[in-house]
């Protein structure tokens, strides 16, 4: 197992142990947040946009100030909500309709939350580094993500 395999097998089982015993979404959303913030290497934000009607509207997150909404199909975490998969982007700057609520930020990985399989936010990491996330990183992330869904889902279930 490479290093950065058991990097995020690691951070996976950190995952599962912050938010497993807690029910409340935003809470889950802000933890998950500051380990992911922590943890990575060469990231400057970090954080969950909520799908909320047609728009992603700024959730629980560490970094600088943010975009507080942003439409469906625009940039690459509206873009990411409406396709429902995942952005990997190198260099966010020839991301055609990229907006930048940070000028810093290079690349950026944007990985849909989805519940019984409709998108209801995303998670989305920034990076100063061009080129900043491979696929070992995505994956990691979207491991981390499926986490947090069945946590979503247990929770809905146990409230009906």
């Amino acid at each position: 197992m490479s290093n950065q395999a058991e990097f995020y097998h690691e951070l996976l089982g950190q995952t599962k142990a912050l938010i497993s015993n807690e029910s409340d979404i935003i809470a889950n959303m802000a933890n998950v947040s500051a380990l992911l913030f922590e943890r990575l290497a060469e990231v400057n934000w970090v954080g969950f946009y909520r799908l909320v009607g047609d728009e992603l509207v700024l959730g629980p997150f560490q970094g600088k100030v943010a975009c507080l909404r942003i439409p469906l199909g625009q940039g690459v975490c509206g873009t990411c909500a409406l396709t429902g998969e995942v952005q990997r982007i190198a260099d966010v700057h020839q991301f055609d309709g990229h907006i930048a609520c940070d000028a810093s930020s290079n690349a950026e990985l944007v990985v849909p939350v989805k519940v019984a399989g409709k998108v209801v936010a995303i998670l989305d990491i920034d990076s100063t580094a061009f080129a900043r996330f491979d696929q070992q990183d995505e994956q990691g992330i979207m491991s981390i993500v499926k986490i947090f869904e069945q946590n979503i889902t247990a929770q809905n279930d146990t409230k009906r």
